[in-house]
């Protein structure tokens, strides 16, 4: 008799299905790869999640965390990598720990504290509306900044993740502008925008927004950020000069560019009311 046909194993869906968020934070990516279990008419933290126990903060694998370059989580520096993300909840206070086991579901009695990598508390809060399948997001962005919030039933918790930005972008302006024999146009607007959004030398942005202005004439998002560092250095003549050029790209442009011609508009008036 000829054996049965062998058959694929019936697929059905998870209770708990399998999600990864992603978010680049400055120059890190950032991946968490977690299960979503929902509340189901259920009293989810202090019963399903009972308070003072490690929690794998999900549900079926444990929840993993992974940081292509070194961060700063609550202020403690952590390498790049990947670790389990782990919690212990209780009602005024979250102890998150991220762990160098990711491989330990729901066996958490099998947890080792030397594998830790970091540990730090968090304040939970309560949350407007009911979340009914438990949420992992990135909220609160900045160019170097960003929150992991953790949301489920109406309670929600987050920690902050800071990039290391700032010697990563210096490091690249030095190769690219500073040492650099003949540095490229596109490269010293960048350098220039850089250093106008974080504050740094405007002297200095503006010499490089020059340079790659006297280049590339007809860029005019770059013509309007000459505009605003002189707005910022309070050279008001110079400003609407800028900003006036930029302008005229702007209608020049194929097609011409309206949200350009009224950003420079804005800054001719701003720069004739403050130079006043």
């Amino acid at each position: 008799l000829a054996a049965p046909a062998a058959q694929a194993q019936i697929i059905t869906p998870q209770a708990s299905p399998k999600s990864t968020v992603m978010q680049r934070v400055g120059l890190t990516d950032i991946t968490i790869v977690y299960s979503r279990p929902g509340v189901k008419a259920r009293n989810i933290f202090g019963t399903v999640v009972p308070f003072g126990m490690r929690w794998r903060t999900g549900a079926n694998a444990t929840t993993s965390i992974k940081f292509s370059d070194d961060v700063t989580i609550e202020g403690k520096k952590v390498p790049a990598g990947e670790y389990g993300l782990y919690t212990i909840p209780n009602k005024t206070e979250w102890l998150v720990v991220l762990n160098k086991n990711t491989k330990l579901g729901a066996d958490v009695d099998g947890f080792k504290d030397d594998q830790d990598v970091a540990r730090f508390t968090i304040k939970p809060y309560k949350l407007p509306a009911k979340v009914e399948t438990f949420t992992i997001n990135f909220t609160d962005l900045t160019p170097a900044t960003a929150n992991v919030a953790l949301e489920w039933e109406m309670t929600g918790a987050k920690f902050k993740i800071t990039a290391d930005v700032d010697s990563k972008v210096m490091a690249q302006i030095d190769e690219k502008i500073t040492k650099a024999a003949t540095p490229a146009p596109g490269d010293l607007a960048l350098a220039a925008v850089y250093y106008y959004d974080n504050n740094k030398d405007p002297k200095q942005a503006l010499a490089w927004m020059e340079k790659a202005n006297a280049a590339e004439p007809t860029k005019f998002w770059n013509l309007n950020t000459e505009a605003k560092i002189r707005l910022k250095m309070k050279d008001y003549a110079g400003a609407t000069k800028a900003a006036e050029a930029s302008k005229k790209a702007a209608l020049a442009a194929t097609p011409p560019n309206g949200e350009y011609v009224k950003m420079n508009e804005e800054l001719i008036a701003e720069a004739k009311k403050m130079g006043k």
